[in-house]
């Protein structure tokens, strides 16, 4: 009984932020006439106001973000071309990004940085796990090895993830909620609702990192045993 409450705590715990953020961004999906360009519009004003000439708005199928390596803020169809209260509020988060490249701030380089390494770790991962048990019974010293490359790499998705999280905050109330400010783009009324969007936007990421601790935690308790 106790581990079906502590399961069902964790799925909780897991799913509840990402249906949150996905109601959150549906509620303000509506078009809004009064609004004077669409999400890639803003996008763009504001990267030219920044002085950030290099990067370009794009559409994308992907989800949302900001690619540093190709120097473009991507926006899925309807953020990109609706006039909707999300879609201006996700571009100017995404800008933020883009305003933490420019900078070269030191967070956001240490979370490209991890990407990378999480990335190339997380395609040894599966292959050095599947391997162990025969590598048990062919050379143990050596499936040691491989079981600690598998526990490093988990380590590092959740490094990355933890770092993410700073990362996306600032992205939404140290850069976007700023701009927003400052250039008077929308009501009062309106601005209270962006602050419950670019909360969405920066909890983007928790149900990942609370799946990769999960993981982590359930490896380690294997180890032990």
């Amino acid at each position: 009984m106790l581990y079906a409450i502590v399961a069902l705590v964790f799925l909780a715990i897991m799913y509840l932020p990402g249906f949150w953020v996905r109601s959150v961004l549906k509620k303000h999906s509506p078009e809004r006439s009064d609004f004077p360009g669409n999400g890639a519009e803003m996008a763009r004003h504001l990267l030219d106001k920044l002085d950030i000439g290099d990067v370009v708005v794009e559409v994308t199928e992907h989800g949302d973000h900001y690619d540093p390596n190709d120097k473009a803020v991507r926006l899925t169809k309807d953020k990109y071309e609706g006039r909707t209260l999300t879609g201006v509020v996700v571009a100017a988060h995404e800008v933020g990004h883009a305003v933490q490249h420019h900078r070269n701030e030191r967070l956001f380089n240490l979370r490209g940085s991890l990407a990378k390494l999480t990335y190339l770790a997380s395609r040894a991962a599966p292959v050095l796990l599947a391997a162990t048990p025969l590598l048990v019974w062919v050379n143990p010293a050596l499936s040691r090895w491989t079981l600690l490359a598998a526990v490093i790499s988990m380590l590092l998705g959740v490094l990355m993830n933890l770092v993410t999280l700073p990362v996306e905050w600032d992205a939404s109330f140290g850069k976007a909620l700023p701009l927003l400010e400052e250039g008077q783009y929308l009501s009062a009324r309106d601005m209270s609702s962006a602050r419950q969007i670019l909360t969405a936007a920066a909890l983007t990421y928790v149900a990942a990192s609370l799946a990769s601790l999960l993981n982590l935690g359930v490896l380690a308790r294997l180890l032990r045993r």
